[in-house]
C-alpha cells in the first residue's frame, strides 16, 4: 500500500476516479458541508489544511471494461483508472465546491492566469480533440443512479440519456450541497474567488493510500466505514452482498446478475426512502422492519409466545449483527452450485448461501420499499381515503416496528373493509400504550409483530389480528380503572409532559375541524410535532401561563398554593395547540388580550380551531381550565373507547382532585360546567 500527501491539483493528474457500487452515494448534509466550509473559511493565507485520507484502488485492464465511454482517454492519453474505495464525501464536497466557483467566474474568466475552460479540463471533463468522446475526470459508475444527476445538475453538461436516472436521497444530497456553496460564494468578487480556489485545489492536503491488488477491498471498505459519516446498516449490507456475488462458486453469468440485482434493489430503496425531500424516511428502520418480516418468520419456528429471538432483535441493533455477522458472511457460502432457492425455516444462518438466496432477499427488499413508502406517505399511494386517513394518523402516532402488522396485511388476501378496521384497531392499541404503557406489557396483551409474524407464517388471518388487538384493549379497559392508572403520572409531571400530549391535541384539532364543517386546516403536523426553541416559540400554549405576572392572573387565580396553581397550569385544559409561532411575551398576557390579539401578536379568534374554542370563554379560571379538561377526556373516552368512571375520578385523572376536596371556595365549586358529550369515534 502507498502512501503521500497530496493536493487535489496532484491528485487530478492524469487520473480518473469513479465511486464503485458497492460505495453508498453522497451521504454529508448541511452538518458536515457547515464544518467543511468552517475550515477553509478559518484557513492562514498559504497554510495547508489536511482533509483527511482518500484510499484508492488501481482498477485492472479487464476492470475498465465497464467504463467504454473512458476507453479512449485511458488508451490514448494513458490516464491511469481508480475507484474510490475511502474518501468520496470529501473528494465529492471538494469538486462541488470547485464546480461553483467556475460557475460564479463565468466562462472566458481566469482563476490565478488560468483559464476557467482549462480548470475543467482539469478536474470535471476531458474532450477528445475533434470528436464527441468525453470523459469525467470524477464521477459515478454508469449504473448508479447519482451517474446522470452529476453530470447534468452539478456539472450542467447535456445527457445522452432520454431517461435521466432516478432521484434519490443521495442525489438530493447533492443538490443541497450545491446550493449551500453557491449561498456561501454568492457575493465573492473576483479576489475573493480566486482564494478560495487557490485553497481547494492547493491547500487541501489528502493523505493517498493506493491499495494492492492483494489486498480484499471491500474488506477493507467495511472497516474504513467509520471515519467521517458512518455507514447506515442497509448501506454495509450492500456492500456485503456485492462481495459475496464475487466469491460465488458459481457461473459467471450467476455472478454478474446477482451484482447487478443487488445494485438495482439498493437503487429502488433509496429511491423510495428519499421521495419525500422533506423528510427522507430512515434506511436503517426499513432494513429493521424488512429483517423482522424477511428473517424474523423463519426464526420463530415453533418457539412460544414471545420468542426470545423478537426481545433480542428489538434492541442493541441485534439485526445488523445477525445479517452481517450471521447470514450473509463468507462462511456460510456454497462450495459450489446447489439447490437452495430461498432462506426458509429453521435454521437460515446455517444454509449455504447460493446466488439463488441473495437473489431472492434482494428482490424482496426491492419489492417491500415501495409498499414501506407508501405506509409513511399515504397521500402518495392507491389505498381508499378512509385507509389513507387512518394511515395518516399511524405516521403522526409512531409506528416503530408495528408497521410490520400493516405491511403483512396489505399484502394477505383482505377486503377494504377488513384492512380498515384492522388500522383502526392498531391505532387505538398504540394510543392506550401512551396511557399507560406497561399495562399492555403483560402475557394478554397483543404484539403487533408477534401478530405479523403470524399472518406471515398464515397460522391466523387478518380477522383475527384485528381481534386480538380489540380484546387486548377491551380486556384492560374493562378490567382495571384506566383514570386511577393515570393518576400518578399525571400528578408527577402533569399533561405538560405526557408522551401522547402532541397526538391527542391534534386529533382533538381534527375532531373541533370536522364539527365546524369546514374544509380548511389550521395545523400542520410536521409544524406542530417539531418543536423550535432558537426561534422562542411553542406549538403548545399554557393558557393560563407559567409565568402569570399579569395581575388579570393574580385576580383570577387568587387563595391558591403554589401547588394548586402549578397543577391546573399543567392540566389538560389549560393546554391548547397554537396554529402559529406565538411570541413568548405574549404567553404571559391576560386572557382577554391572549385572546382578542394585542400589538405584540394574534390572538386565539384568528388561530386553530382548539383556540378558537378557547377564545370562546369570556374569561379563564379555574373552574373553565376544569370544564374544559372534562369535555376534553370526554372526547377521549368516545374516540378511542376509554371508560373514565364518574366525574370525580375525571377530575382526578386531571390533576385537580383538590378542587372537589373544599379546599376551594363553595363559589368556584358553584361555577363548574358539567362535561360536554364527546364525538363520536372515527
Amino acid at each position: 500500500m502507498q502512501t503521500e500527501l497530496l493536493s487535489l491539483s496532484k491528485i487530478f493528474t492524469e487520473c480518473l476516479f469513479r465511486i464503485p457500487d458497492y460505495q453508498r452515494g453522497y451521504s454529508w448534509t448541511e452538518r458536515q458541508l457547515k464544518d467543511f466550509w468552517g475550515d477553509l473559511s478559518l484557513l492562514d493565507p498559504g497554510r495547508d489544511h489536511y482533509t483527511g485520507v482518500l484510499t484508492l484502488e488501481e482498477v485492472p485492464g479487464r476492470g475498465v471494461e465497464r467504463w467504454p465511454e473512458d476507453a479512449w482517454i485511458i488508451e490514448a492519453k494513458h490516464f491511469s483508472p481508480y475507484y474510490v474505495v475511502d474518501g468520496q464525501q470529501r473528494l465529492t464536497t471538494s469538486l462541488i465546491l470547485l464546480q461553483c466557483i467556475l460557475e460564479k467566474a463565468g466562462s472566458g474568466a481566469a482563476l490565478n492566469y488560468t483559464l476557467v475552460e482549462d480548470i475543467r479540463r482539469k478536474f470535471i471533463c476531458e474532450s477528445k480533440d475533434g470528436g464527441v468522446s468525453r470523459s469525467y475526470i470524477f464521477g459515478y459508475e454508469k449504473d448508479n443512479p447519482s451517474y446522470e444527476f452529476l453530470k447534468t445538475n452539478i456539472f450542467l453538461d447535456p445527457s445522452d440519456n432520454h431517461e435521466l436516472g432516478e432521484e434519490t436521497i443521495y442525489t438530493h444530497n447533492l443538490a443541497a450541497a450545491k446550493e449551500f456553496f453557491r449561498d456561501e460564494i454568492a457575493k465573492f468578487d473576483m479576489p475573493a474567488l480566486e482564494r478560495i480556489y487557490t485553497i481547494v485545489t492547493q491547500h487541501l492536503l489528502f493523505n493517498i493510500y493506493t491499495m494492492a491488488g492483494a489486498i480484499d477491498v471491500f474488506v477493507a471498505f467495511e472497516t474504513m466505514n467509520n471515519r467521517g459519516k458512518s455507514l447506515s446498516h442497509l448501506e454495509l449490507l450492500k456492500n456485503r452482498l456485492i462481495f459475496l456475488s464475487t466469491r460465488l462458486q458459481e457461473e459467471v453469468s450467476e455472478r454478474v446478475k446477482v451484482r447487478s440485482v443487488v445494485n438495482e434493489s439498493w437503487k429502488t430503496a433509496y429511491h423510495f426512502l428519499g421521495r419525500d425531500k422533506k423528510k427522507p424516511l430512515s434506511d436503517n428502520h426499513f432494513l429493521f422492519v424488512h429483517f423482522l418480516l424477511y428473517v424474523g418468520a423463519t426464526l420463530e419456528g415453533t418457539t412460544p409466545s414471545r420468542p426470545h429471538h423478537l426481545w433480542r432483535s428489538r434492541h442493541e441493533e441485534f439485526y445488523k449483527t445477525y445479517l452481517l455477522d450471521e447470514l450473509f458472511t463468507s462462511k456460510n457460502l456454497a462450495p459450489s452450485p446447489g439447490a437452495i432457492t430461498a432462506l426458509a425455516p429453521p435454521n437460515p444462518s446455517r444454509q449455504a448461501l447460493t446466488a439463488d438466496t441473495i437473489y431472492a432477499y434482494a428482490h424482496d427488499l426491492k419489492r417491500s420499499v415501495k409498499l414501506y413508502y407508501q405506509l409513511y406517505s399515504p397521500d402518495d399511494s392507491s389505498f381508499a381515503d378512509p385507509i389513507k386517513v387512518v394511515l395518516t394518523q399511524l405516521v403522526r402516532i409512531g409506528w416503530n416496528d408495528s408497521i410490520t402488522l400493516a405491511m403483512v396485511a396489505a399484502e394477505s388476501r383482505h377486503t377494504k373493509r377488513d384492512f380498515l378496521d384492522l388500522l383502526k384497531a392498531l391505532e387505538r392499541f398504540l394510543f392506550l400504550r401512551f396511557l399507560k404503557p406497561y399495562a399492555l406489557s403483560d402475557e394478554v396483551a397483543a404484539d403487533p409483530v408477534e401478530l405479523a409474524l403470524l399472518m406471515k407464517r398464515k397460522k391466523i388471518g387478518i380477522k383475527e389480528a384485528t381481534d386480538k388487538l380489540r380484546d387486548t384493549c377491551d380486556a384492560w379497559t374493562h378490567s382495571v380503572d384506566i383514570g386511577m392508572l393515570s393518576v400518578e403520572w399525571v400528578k408527577r409531571r402533569g399533561y405538560y409532559g405526557w408522551r401522547g400530549l402532541r397526538y391527542f391535541l391534534f386529533e382533538y384539532e381534527q375532531h373541533l375541524q370536522q364539527r365546524s364543517r369546514s374544509k380548511r386546516h389550521k395545523l400542520s403536523w410536521s409544524e406542530f410535532a417539531h418543536e423550535d426553541f432558537e426561534h422562542d416559540f411553542l406549538t403548545i400554549e399554557h393558557i393560563f401561563p407559567q409565568k402569570a405576572t399579569d395581575s388579570y392572573w393574580k385576580s383570577q387565580f387568587k387563595g391558591l398554593s403554589t401547588k394548586q396553581r402549578s397543577a391546573l397550569r399543567n392540566s389538560l385544559g389549560n393546554l391548547v395547540a397554537l396554529s402559529r409561532p406565538k411570541n413568548s411575551s405574549l404567553g404571559n398576557v391576560s386572557f382577554p388580550a391572549k385572546r382578542d390579539g394585542s400589538g405584540e401578536g394574534v390572538g386565539y379568534r384568528h388561530g386553530s380551531y382548539s383556540e378558537i374554542e378557547v377564545a370562546g370563554y369570556k374569561d379563564w379560571a379555574p373552574s373553565t381550565i376544569l370544564a374544559r379538561g372534562l369535555k376534553m377526556l370526554a372526547f377521549l373516552e368516545a374516540r378511542w373507547g376509554v371508560p373514565f368512571g364518574e366525574e370525580q375520578t375525571r377530575t382526578k385523572m386531571l390533576g385537580l382532585d383538590f378542587m372537589f376536596s373544599g379546599k376551594v371556595s363553595d363559589a368556584l365549586n358553584r361555577t363548574l360546567l358539567r362535561p360536554v358529550k364527546g364525538a363520536k369515534a372515527r
